[in-house]
């Protein structure tokens, strides 16, 4: 079990921001990647939707010999994590509770931001995850323009500068010093967000703080891979796969050699 591969699912592409941190992490780990992109965005649909698109694709994975599954979507965690920890024996870690620990770590004065899909925000995942830290106040801000931006390749210019610094005011209004960027495709934004909301304010990414999660759980549980030779990568989409493969090989780089496409059973 240890040398099976990590199985990484999200809506799209934005969990290879997952993906890179976890492979940053734990070079010596296989990856099998999952990327819904026939159904993205998830953001728009209802969490009942969202919660059966992401157990059928959960299943596919599953189905492939993984040790681990990683949602990599705030949007699929906050529908479908319940659901996915009773139906698999094997590790499940999600993206919600690893950032809210981290930013309620990080905020010196008690006031977070969190920027997420509109179904994230709707779901109150957060606020859950919040409830270990009475003495922080949260303002959450729902961003559904980001995720078509991103999927795009479109994350730098005056149309997403424009669009972020209306999404970012009300933030700002709160008096923010820790923002959490809520969603695994706004890493990609980090660049724009940083420059609207200043120096002074923390970027918590969902992926850094769920890929450390990824590493703790496997020590934990000795399951990390001893295997010696070259740890496998795998990508799978549902949608377009020759639409994705140039996107997540942008972000990831030659690891992406090929990205196939999955069928995934109604």
């Amino acid at each position: 079990m240890g040398n099976a591969p990590i199985g990484i699912f999200d809506s799209g592409l934005g969990g290879l921001t997952v993906a890179r941190s976890v492979i940053d992490k734990l070079p010596r780990e296989s990856i099998v990647y999952l990327g819904d992109t026939r159904h993205t965005p998830y953001g728009d649909k209802s969490l009942e939707d969202v919660r059966s698109l992401t157990l059928r694709a959960l299943d596919e994975l599953v189905d492939r010999g993984i040790k681990m599954l990683v949602i990599a979507c705030n949007t699929a965690s906050a529908a479908a994590l319940p659901q996915a920890r009773d139906r698999y024996d094997i590790p499940v870690v999600e993206v919600v509770q690893p950032a809210a620990r981290r930013a309620g770590a990080l905020t010196r004065n008690g006031h977070v931001g969190v920027l997420a899909t509109a179904a994230t925000v709707r779901s109150g995942a957060y606020k859950r995850a919040f409830s270990a830290f009475p003495g922080v106040s949260l303002t959450q801000q729902a961003c559904p323009q980001f995720v078509p931006f991103v999927e795009r390749g479109e994350t730098t210019g005056g149309r997403i500068l424009q669009i972020a610094r209306e999404y970012l005011a009300p933030v700002q209004a709160a008096h923010v010093d820790t923002v959490i960027l809520g969603c695994t495709h706004y890493p990609l934004l980090t660049g724009v967000l940083s420059y609207v909301l200043g120096e002074g304010v923390n970027l918590v990414s969902s992926s850094e703080a769920s890929a450390d999660e990824v590493y703790h759980v496997l020590t934990n549980r000795e399951m990390l891979r001893t295997e010696l030779d070259a740890p496998s990568y795998e990508f799978y989409a549902t949608g377009q796969s020759e639409s994705f493969e140039p996107l997540a090989r942008r972000f990831l780089g030659p690891v992406v050699s090929h990205v196939k496409h999955l069928e995934v059973r109604e």
